[in-house]
C-alpha cells in the first residue's frame, strides 16, 4: 500500500518562512523572479518591505544576500536549484561559504521533477557539490512535514545551510509527531536481508519499494538520510551492520551524492557489500514526474525490481562472521 499524499513543499516553503517571518523582524527574502512558482509570493503578501526582487540575476541575488547577513539579517533565497546552486557558485563558496555568513539557501524544483523544463533545469549534481563544500550544510527533506521542521531549524542555525526542496505534492512519510535533529538519520523500516538507504523525497518511495520487497520474501531495512552533511555516520554503519547488504538510492547521480557518501563511510568504518541506484552519470529529460521516474529506473517498482536482482545476484542477509 503506498504512503499518502502530501503537500508541496514550495508550498510549505513560502508559509513557513512567512511564520517565521512575523516573529524574526531580521528574516528576509530575496527572489529571482520565480516567486509564483517557488511560492516566495506568500512572502511578499504578507511581509512586502522585506521581499527584495532581485530579478534574472542570481549571481548579484547570492552577493546581496551574504551583505545582508553581514549586517545581521537572515536571508531566504526563493529560485530553483538551478539559479541557486549552479549559476551562482563562486558567490556562495568565496561571500557565503568561506565567511560562514548566515544565508539560507532554500532552493526548490530539485532533481527531475522542473515542470517539464527539460534537463536544463534538471540539477542531478547539486548534492555532490554543496556537501563538498567546506561549511556548508546540506539538507534533503522527505516530505512536508520534514521541510517545515527543516526550514525553522535551518533560521535558527547561525551559518550558511543549503535546503534542497522539490516542486510538486511528496508522499508524506512521517506524522506531526516526526522530530528534526540535524545530523541524524532515523529508521523509517525495519527489516533484517537488505538496508535500504536514501534521502529527500525519494525516501517514501523506497518505503514503497520495501513493501513490494516484502510481498516476494525481502524484508528490507529503510534508513532515511535527510542531513547528507553533517552525515550520520553511525546510523549509516549500524543500518549496514544490520543486513550486510547495502543498497543507495537517490533522484540524483550516483556519483558524489548520496550514494558517494554511504560509500565513503562504509569504506572507512566497516566495509560491506553495496550497490547505488541514481542517475547513471547523465543529464534528465523532459517529460512527466511518472515517467521520469520509470526512466530513471526510481519509482517503486522499478526500484523493488532492481533490488529484488541485487538481493539474488550478491545474496541478502547478514553475513555469517
Amino acid at each position: 500500500m503506498s504512503l499518502p499524499m502530501g503537500r508541496a513543499m514550495r508550498e510549505v516553503f513560502g508559509e513557513t518562512v512567512t511564520e517565521l517571518a512575523d516573529h524574526d523582524s531580521r528574516i528576509v527574502m530575496l527572489d529571482g523572479d520565480l516567486g509564483v512558482s517557488t511560492r516566495g509570493e506568500i512572502f511578499q503578501r504578507a511581509h512586502p518591505e522585506r521581499y527584495l526582487q532581485m530579478g534574472i540575476a542570481e549571481q548579484d541575488m547570492l552577493g546581496v544576500a551574504a551583505g545582508l547577513a553581514s549586517v545581521g539579517l537572515i536571508p531566504f533565497i526563493s529560485t530553483f536549484v538551478a539559479f541557486a546552486v549552479v549559476r551562482p557558485l563562486d558567490q556562495i563558496r568565496v561571500l557565503i561559504a568561506q565567511t560562514g555568513l548566515n544565508v539560507k539557501i532554500t532552493a526548490g524544483y530539485a532533481g527531475l521533477f522542473v515542470a517539464r523544463a527539460g534537463k536544463s533545469h534538471q540539477i542531478v549534481d547539486d548534492i555532490a557539490i554543496m556537501r563538498a563544500m567546506p561549511g556548508m550544510i546540506t539538507i534533503a527533506p522527505a516530505d512536508d512535514v520534514e521541510a517545515g521542521l527543516v526550514l525553522r531549524w535551518a533560521a535558527a542555525h547561525d551559518g550558511p545551510v543549503y535546503v534542497r526542496l522539490v516542486r510538486d505534492p511528496t508522499q508524506r512519510l512521517f506524522g506531526p509527531d516526526h522530530a528534526f535533529e540535524i545530523g541524524r538519520a532515523p529508521v523509517v523500516r525495519e527489516g533484517r536481508d537488505v538496508t535500504l538507504i536514501s534521502t529527500g523525497s525519494e525516501t517514501p518511495r523506497v518505503v514503497d519499494a520495501a513493501e513490494l520487497l516484502a510481498a516476494a520474501g525481502i524484508d528490507a531495512h529503510v534508513l532515511h538520510v535527510a542531513t547528507l552533511k553533517p552525515l550520520d555516520v553511525a546510523g549509516i554503519v549500524a543500518a549496514a551492520d544490520r543486513t550486510g547488504l547495502v543498497v543507495t538510492v537517490e533522484e540524483h547521480t550516483v556519483i558524489g551524492g548520496l550514494g558517494g557518501a554511504v560509500a565513503e563511510v562504509l569504506a572507512e568504518h566497516r566495509p560491506t557489500r553495496m550497490r547505488r541506484i541514481g542517475l547513471e552519470d547523465e543529464f534528465g529529460e523532459s517529460g512527466p514526474n511518472d515517467a521520469l521516474l520509470d526512466r530513471f529506473g526510481l519509482s517503486a517498482p522499478r526500484v523493488a525490481a532492481r533490488v529484488a536482482e541485487i538481493v539474488a545476484t550478491i545474496g541478502g542477509g547478514r553475513p555469517p562472521g
